[in-house]
């Protein structure tokens, strides 16, 4: 058996169902001996349930009668010779290809999208691993230099792990959290009484590179999400709303470049 450690491809791919039976029996046997991370994958895998779900309504969708390549191919039979039977038959099916991810990219813009989703997706992450005791945080305050490469490397852009001391917070840690929008960048803080808040950060769409600070709510969750310059920037916990608008707005001011 393979004594490879489990990387964070490993649990994506264990997450998408793509790893060889023998690596995938080996991330759930890792699983069932650290919870925590269990946790996180949990997570991924309902993420990925919602966007299956949004993109179902697509898939089921028939085929208009004006693309059914049986027909169209029938159609051209006739009156064409062989190879440029086998040509108009490439063509249409790149049509189809083509349709079908217009279709698709229809889809997700149906699903929510914006502020919106970025929202969500803090308050989800907040959900998962801001009541964890034990292993809250992939990289420990004590090595941020380590954890904003990382993650600036795997955002591809410079990304700022904001101090939030002068608001009364501390910086944990954090870690790479997947996104139905892409990988984001999780910074958790906490402050004296133990109250923790995360700040979740990630690319945003060419429609959304700039958006103004707007309130966010998930359940017993909330806080604020805005854009600028083409990444997004959700700050959550479960404090009012009034209390965390001034560090939202710290943690929007240390973003902006000086």
């Amino acid at each position: 058996m393979s004594h490879r450690p489990i990387t964070e491809d490993d649990l994506h791919g264990y997450v998408d169902r793509v790893l060889e039976p023998e690596r995938q029996a080996e991330v759930a046997a890792y699983l069932n001996d650290h919870p925590d991370v269990a946790k996180r994958v949990a997570a991924f895998t309902g993420q990925r349930e919602l966007l299956r779900a949004a993109l179902a309504p697509v898939a089921e969708e028939p085929l208009p009668a004006a693309l059914n390549l049986s027909r169209i191919i029938e159609q051209r039979r006739a009156r064409q010779p062989s190879f440029v039977r086998w040509a108009a038959a490439a063509l249409v099916l790149l049509s189809i290809g083509g349709i079908g991810g217009w279709s698709m990219h229809g889809a997700l813009q149906a699903s929510p999208g914006g502020l919106a989703a970025l929202g969500q997706e803090a308050a989800a992450s907040y959900s998962v691993y801001a009541p964890d005791r034990v292993r809250p945080v992939e990289v420990r305050a004590s090595d941020s230099a380590e954890l904003v490469q990382w993650v600036s490397e795997r955002l591809h852009r410079p990304v700022k792990a904001p101090d939030l001391t002068m608001s009364g917070y501390r910086l944990m840690g954090g870690r790479i959290v997947a996104s139905p929008h892409g990988p984001a960048a999780m910074f958790m803080y906490d402050d004296d009484r133990g109250s923790r808040i995360v700040v979740l950060i990630r690319a945003m769409s060419s429609a959304d590179q700039n958006a103004p600070m707007t309130l966010q709510s998930q359940g017993d969750v909330g806080g604020f999400a805005w854009a600028e310059d083409g990444l997004g920037y959700s700050l959550m916990g479960r404090a009012a709303p009034q209390s965390l608008r001034p560090v939202a707005d710290e943690v929007r001011r240390q973003s902006r470049p000086i």
